[in-house]
């Protein structure tokens, strides 16, 4: 099994005649993903790479049902399109766009509550679950995807897009694969952390075990050490915190938009102890997360 995506999911692209969107499509679609159709205002009856585009989501949905959809569209009109998705009912949103006003995204994620949609970005490279879909543009090209990731029963998430293929990456090379890799963004708003998606890779089957990139700025790591010290989780968590330099650069933005470190909020050093404390498996360097797996799983790798 998977989480979010598996073969049977059909996507949708809002936004899909711009350069980045129909590159993205074309890799996925030879990766195996079943992109049924695009959007975008004013080029309906275009074709991308064989997939139909249509002026509304409405008129897109009606001649395709899809139940996720891709919004790669200006930062500007990103509300809009999210908007739009909501509206006809599109459960799964996954924001490519960075760089959003941050009233924007706080409402996008207010509305997507209210309509019990599930964002995941912005600024997320994508998600992919191995040998099923991928849904993004995560990995890359459809061959080196296949390369760096393979099926198997450990769970990626990352704050980083290239650091997820990265630690997949890894485990492919040590005969490790992946249940499902989630790229969650970099933003200072996002709409699925560390701890929304944790409930979905603890009901998978297929999942075993979990392996979390972790980077400067807010305070999302701290809000999962705090979960997992009253509510233990079954599955063994490994987690590498990038950036600790930025201990030594207080009130400084470096990387990521979310990575903003003020006083001891959000450092990565106060990240690293809470997790600590709290059960999951720290490494100080990411070579060490598929040894620490082998003696974590044994057999069940």
């Amino acid at each position: 099994m998977s989480i979010l995506a598996n073969e049977d999911t059909r996507i949708l692209v809002q936004g899909i005649t711009g350069r980045e969107a129909a590159t993205f499509v074309s890799e996925s679609i030879q990766y195996g993903a079943q992109i049924m159709a695009g959007v975008t205002p004013g080029k309906g009856g275009l074709t991308v790479n064989g997939v139909p585009v249509f002026d509304t989501v409405a008129q897109a949905l009606k001649a395709a049902p899809c139940n996720a959809t891709i919004i790669s569209v200006p930062a500007s009109v990103v509300r809009d399109a999210a908007w739009e998705a909501f509206e006809n009912g599109l459960p799964l949103v996954l924001i490519v766009t960075e760089n959003i006003p941050k009233q924007d995204v706080a409402a996008i994620l207010e509305r997507a509550s209210v309509v019990g949609a599930r964002v995941v970005g912005p600024n997320s490279l994508g998600i992919i679950s191995p040998g099923l879909t991928r849904i993004g543009m995560c990995g890359g090209k459809a061959a080196d995807v296949r390369r760096a990731y393979k099926p198997g029963p450990v769970g990626v998430i990352s704050r980083s897009g290239g650091m997820m293929t990265e630690i997949a990456n890894l485990l492919t090379m040590n005969g490790i694969g992946q249940s499902t890799c989630v790229s969650i963004g970099g933003d200072p708003l996002i709409g699925s952390t560390f701890l929304d998606l944790l409930p979905l890779y603890e009901a998978d089957p297929q999942t075993r075990a979990l392996a979390l990139f972790c980077e400067p700025g807010g305070t999302m790591e701290e809000r999962l050490a705090e979960h997992l010290k009253n509510h233990p989780c079954q599955l063994p968590i490994l987690a590498f915190v990038a950036g600790r330099f930025a201990d030594r650069m207080q009130g400084q933005r470096f990387g990521h938009a979310g990575a903003i470190v003020e006083g001891s909020k959000g450092s990565p050093n106060g990240k690293m102890e809470v997790l600590r404390e709290a059960g999951v498996h720290v490494v100080d360097k990411l070579s060490q997360i598929p040894g620490i797996l082998r003696e974590l799983l044994g057999k069940d790798l």
